[in-house]
This record gives C-alpha cells, sequence and structure tokens, in this order.
C-alpha cells in the first residue's frame, strides 16, 4: 500500500470544472434536434445520420452544421435545435490544489469502533462536528439489510484494480469478459464494468476500457465507497454501493454533451440509482436537462454534481444564479447540487454558490481518498463535495429504495445541519448529515 500526501497550491483556476471562461466550440458535424410533441424527425438532405437520444430529442450528424440549423430553428414543428459544445480544453492538474484557508486534519480523535481501516481517522468528513456526522450514522443505522445501489461514476475514469475499489465495482453479469460480444444486447461490447465514451469502435459504440489515466474519478469513487473494514487505506461513506465506472472526461477536461447524455443514458438504463458528477462547463445545452429530467422520471435517477470551483472567498464568491456552469445551473428536479465546505465548519474558499442553484453543501476541503496504482492523497474541490454526498444518498435508497429521486432528493435537502452562513448562499442553508436523512427517510410513506 502506498501512501501519497497531496498539499501543493496550484491555482483555483486549475481544478477539474473550473475553466476560467466558455469554450465556444462545438462538435462541426452534430446537432441536437428536439421535435414538438406529435412530430417525427423532420427530413432534409443535409442530415446524414440520426439517433434518437430521449423523447422527442434527436442527435444527428449532418454535412452542414450552419445550413441546417438556420433551416430548422424556424420550423413551427421544432422546439429546438443546439450545438454540441465542448467544455473547453484546459490542463488537468497532476497535483489537485488544496483549499488554503483550511489546514489538513490528521490524526483527527474520532470514535472508529465500526472501521478497522487504517486511515480512516484522517476522513474528517465522518466527524460530527463539521462533517456529516456518518460515526453516529453507523452506530444507529436500520434494523434491516439495506439493498445494494449502483453509483455511476461520471468521470475520468476508475482504477477497478485498486486494492481498496476492486471488490466495490460493479460487473455487468449479463456480459461474458473479452469475447468480443453483446452478450446482453444492451448495445455495448464487453461492458463489464462501465464504458468509455471518449473511445469508439469501427460501428461508433463507446467500448470497454474503464480505466484511469488520471486519478480523478478514482479519488471520487473512493470517497462514495472505499471497501470497508478491510484493514486497508480508507472507508468509502457507504457500505452498500457498486461503482459503475464511466468515462467521459478527457484528461484535458474537454468533455462533450453528447458523451455526457450518452454517459447518463447508459447509467440510468444498466441499474445505476445516483449519478456522481464532478465536472462542470460553462456552456451547455438544455439537452443535457431533459435528459436528466428523463432519466430521473423514468429511472428515478437522481444526478448529484459539483458546484464548481472558480470563487476566491471569502473575498468573492462566484454565484452559479448569475454565472452558470453545467450541469449544476440546470433547473432540474432529479439534479442535487453541492457546494463544498472546509473542516473549520466554514464554505471552502474555492467553492461556487447560489441561492437558487445550489442546493447543498458537503466537506469537499483536504479529502483524503484513493487514487491510481494503490495510493492515496488528499485533494480538495467540489469535485470532493459531491461523492461525500453520493455516498449519503446512497445509504439512504439503500435503506429506503421505494424512495423516488425526487422523494430523495427532498429528504437530503430538508435533513441538512443548518449553518448560519450559508443560508444566502444555497437553498437548504446547511450541510448533508447522514443520520438525519436516514431518519427523515424513514417518515416517508
Amino acid at each position: 500500500m502506498k501512501l501519497l500526501s497531496i498539499g501543493i497550491f496550484i491555482s483555483f483556476s486549475a481544478l477539474l470544472g473550473s475553466a476560467s471562461a466558455a469554450s465556444g466550440r462545438y462538435h462541426p458535424d452534430h446537432l441536437f434536434i428536439k421535435m414538438k410533441t406529435g412530430h417525427s424527425l423532420i427530413k432534409s438532405p443535409l442530415i446524414k445520420h440520426q439517433k434518437k437520444i430521449a423523447n422527442n430529442i434527436y442527435l444527428v450528424k449532418t454535412s452542414d452544421l450552419k445550413t441546417l440549423e438556420a433551416a430548422l430553428s424556424d420550423s413551427p414543428t421544432v422546439e429546438y435545435v443546439e450545438k454540441d459544445h465542448y467544455a473547453g480544453r484546459q490542463i488537468m492538474p497532476k497535483l489537485e490544489p488544496l483549499d488554503i484557508f483550511s489546514p489538513t486534519f490528521k490524526n483527527f480523535s474520532m470514535d472508529l469502533t465500526n472501521f478497522n481501516d487504517p486511515r480512516a481517522s484522517e476522513l474528517w468528513a465522518f466527524s460530527e462536528k463539521n462533517g456529516m456526522n456518518v460515526l453516529a450514522a453507523y452506530e444507529t443505522l436500520p434494523h434491516h439489510t439495506a439493498e445494494e445501489i449502483i453509483v455511476a461514476v461520471v468521470d475520468t475514469g476508475v482504477d477497478h484494480n485498486h486494492e481498496d475499489l476492486k471488490d466495490i465495482m460493479w460487473t455487468n453479469d449479463g456480459e461474458i469478459p473479452g469475447d468480443g460480444v453483446d452478450n446482453d444486447k444492451n448495445g455495448y461490447v464487453d461492458d463489464i464494468h462501465g464504458i468509455n465514451v471518449l473511445v469508439r469502435d469501427t460501428q461508433g459504440r463507446a467500448t470497454m476500457n474503464t480505466m484511469a489515466s488520471h486519478w480523478h474519478g478514482t479519488h471520487v469513487s473512493g470517497t462514495i465507497a472505499a471497501t470497508q473494514n478491510n484493514a486497508i487505506g480508507i472507508t468509502g461513506v457507504a457500505n452498500n454501493v457498486k461503482i459503475m465506472a464511466i468515462r467521459t472526461v478527457p484528461d484535458d477536461a474537454d468533455e462533450l454533451d453528447s458523451d455526457i447524455i450518452e454517459a447518463y443514458r447508459y447509467a440510468a438504463q444498466n441499474g445505476a440509482r445516483v449519478i456522481n458528477c464532478s465536472f462542470g462547463k460553462s456552456e451547455s445545452g438544455m439537452v443535457v436537462r431533459d435528459v436528466i429530467d428523463e432519466i430521473g422520471s423514468k429511472h428515478d435517477v437522481l444526478v448529484i454534481a459539483s458546484a464548481g470551483n472558480d470563487s476566491m472567498g471569502p473575498f468573492s464568491w462566484h454565484n452559479n444564479d448569475r454565472e452558470p456552469k453545467y450541469p449544476a445551473a440546470f433547473d432540474s428536479a432529479n439534479l442535487l447540487v453541492v457546494a463544498s465546505t472546509a473542516n473549520n465548519g466554514s464554505l471552502s474558499s474555492f467553492s461556487n454558490v447560489g441561492k437558487v442553484s445550489v442546493d447543498v453543501a458537503a466537506p469537499g476541503s483536504n479529502i483524503l481518498s484513493t487514487i491510481n496504482n494503490n495510493q492515496y492523497s488528499s485533494a480538495s474541490g467540489t469535485s470532493m463535495a459531491s461523492p461525500n454526498t453520493s455516498g449519503v444518498a446512497a445509504m439512504v435508497l439503500g435503506y429506503y429504495p421505494d424512495l423516488s429521486a425526487i422523494q430523495l432528493k427532498k429528504v437530503l435537502i430538508d435533513s441538512v445541519t443548518q449553518v448560519s452562513s450559508f443560508k444566502e448562499k444555497m437553498s437548504s442553508g446547511g450541510r448533508i448529515n447522514l443520520p438525519n436523512s436516514l431518519k427523515n427517510a424513514a417518515n416517508i410513506r
């Protein structure tokens, strides 16, 4: 077991999902078309290929994007047309910056009766004071067994051979590994742990290599569900999770709307009830929001997204209500948006805010978790707050699996630990609390 401590400040803008300006770039051959109810896809010689991606929504490949877009924009049968936006290229840091206003917590005194993982004492997010009170929740869990919940990590991939993750990876039992056949007929070949939408086969299908080359998705996964009580490394928030890896974010952070949509749809159609999105972009189409709505209504999936890391608090807070980051700024009932807190109880200095667009806060500064090649590191960002929340959501849903996505979201929001200084920075005015969430979920009928 190798240990690594990340403690180098680079710049807030280098954090994943923090591009300083909209890229303005889009796929030159792609156009999203949403038809009005009752109308089929409009016919045009400029449409060379079409794919239905949601109710009345199509992704088409065109030989002349600008001409087709202009022709359809005024059609009475078309609700909207949108380009397929990139996030914008940026250098992904080898070492993610920490919150310089929140010192690293080590040897924190906590009662770890329920965990034998040697570095669990460094998980300050588990504490009652300024954390999510995870330790107290494990002392008073409901008497029935929690159901297994699949959490999709839409990110840079996951090191599924990691010593603390290999036992909690989702495995597609309908596939025979390595036989080159789509055994379960879900449209993907050998999708054992998920899919990689960044690399496609000769038929344009996403491929199966979900292994991470960047550490970000591995770090996110460990926070959610690193194996508990294996006497190795850390422990995840949830003990009832399988991680579905969906490699969607390139190592230059230039994710594409159509790839994000495919990731969401794959996750929902293959059993994920929670989707963690620790990424963000300044420009995105409403088609992404519409797909979040659809998978929520059809599959009861809750999408949990990071708010973004563009602030320079306490002097200047980036407000997503005024300067949106996506998917965080979408107005979907099936989307929960998370700001980041530090171990002193304050909002993390980098965290975006938004009284309307940001829902809750969770620990995100100096979070210890897994990274590639059996290593462990601390990292900071709303990217770390989102998986802490996803772990709580999965625990609640495991014990109360009949909750709808909208009910689960309401439970999490209504159960926060109130923090007076958060009142104007997010809708709930508080920090995620696991035992409160379990208690309130038990009262939903």
